[in-house]
């Protein structure tokens, strides 16, 4: 019988337990949940908003050297990576004449020989007959100024023979159109021919042949393209911060100094070409098409009032942030119209509505 009755006991003691568990859960479940919130204080900081243009640095000029004469390449004396000074020779053509003006410059030797061996008989008979005084000096000098001109005619038909062949002469060996000269001094980018190679001089209906690309390493730019959304806030002259990817570890200075009058579109929108004038120290190799990204700052407020952007409400034009204006027993705020001025899309500045001492309600806190 007490074994029963301790159970009884026992049973009831349980469900009064449960039932008082159940009720004070209820009762806490119906209290309405305080939510706490973090304070965040305004800081005085500088904003910038910028920009960032995507492209190449590239040398402001690259040379195309071309030849003066059609031929093959007989000679490559300078590889790509080289620098070379003005007029240094980079390579060697060798001229294939073209067989009809092969045999009439031939043709003009003959002839002019004919003349000049038919000059000397004729000056030789006419200087005995002047030293016999039966020919006036008048005539002498006459078929002497005959017999120059047929030794000049053949000089000149044994000259052009020379440059039909060879494309030089022996005496204008320095002016020589054989010998490909670089016009500038600078780095050779490029050198696209080898030995072997025909290469033909430009003219009107062709560019000519590429010998070489040529160019001054100490005179880069930064080109690049812009959205059309952006380019209205832009001037030449503004400063710019270039970041090149295979050089991580440097920022360089430029300055932007075009900026192009036409758009070209690109994935459906309007992109505007920009150049950027690069400085560069010269302990840093930069190379010819590198891709680089250049930040512009497009607009600055300087020891402006700022909040995190993720406290402020905005509606429509207006802007509010929630002002703590007590925090016992709970937390209590004031919803507050602001005026907000330039963002970095992580603080904004606040021109009016808030104070530099007041807290502001931030993120939720985590229970």
């Amino acid at each position: 019988m007490k074994t029963k009755k301790y159970l009884r006991f026992a049973l009831l003691a349980i469900v009064a337990v449960l039932f008082i568990g159940t009720f004070v859960f209820l009762y806490q479940k119906s209290q309405p949940k305080v939510t706490l919130y973090e304070t965040v204080r305004p800081e005085v900081a500088d904003l910038e908003k910028s920009t960032v243009a995507t492209g190449k640095v590239e040398p402001r000029d690259e040379v195309l050297i071309k030849p003066q004469i059609s031929g093959i390449i007989s000679e490559v004396y300078k590889e790509a990576g080289e620098h070379v000074k003005q007029n240094e020779v980079i390579a060697k053509v060798k001229v294939i004449p073209e067989l009809g003006t092969l045999n009439s410059a031939e043709s003009r030797v003959r002839l002019a020989e004919i003349s000049a061996r038919q000059a000397e008989t004729d000056f030789a008979r006419i200087e005995k007959l002047y030293h016999d005084r039966l020919i006036s000096a008048e005539e002498y000098e006459k078929e002497e100024v005959n017999l120059k001109k047929a030794r000049e005619e053949l000089q000149t038909a044994k000259d052009n023979l020379e440059i039909v062949k060879e494309g030089i002469t022996k005496n204008s060996a320095s002016f020589s159109s054989t010998l490909i000269r670089s016009t500038i001094d600078g780095l050779i980018l490029d050198v696209p021919i080898k030995v072997g190679n025909s290469v033909i001089m430009s003219n009107t209906f062709n560019d000519g042949t590429t010998i070489a690309t040529v160019a001054n390493m100490n005179d880069l730019i930064f080109r690049g393209k812009i959205d059309e959304t952006e380019v209205g806030r832009l001037h030449e002259g503004m400063p710019v911060k270039l970041t090149i990817g295979a050089l991580q570890d440097y920022t360089f200075d430029a300055v932007l100094e075009y900026i192009s009058p036409k758009g070209v579109e690109e994935n459906g929108a309007n992109q505007f070409e920009i150049k950027a004038a690069v400085s560069a120290p010269d302990s840093v190799q930069i190379r010819s098409g590198y891709s680089a990204n250049a930040e512009i700052v497009l607009e600055r407020a300087k020891q402006a009032l700022t909040v995190p952007e993720s406290c402020v409400e905005f509606s429509g034009d207006s802007a509010f942030v929630y002002v703590l204006t007590d925090s016992v027993p709970t937390q209590q705020y004031q919803r507050r119209l602001i005026k907000t001025g330039l963002s970095n899309g992580l603080k904004i500045a606040v021109k009016e509505g808030i104070g530099a001492n007041e807290n502001i309600r931030g993120a939720e806190k985590k229970q």
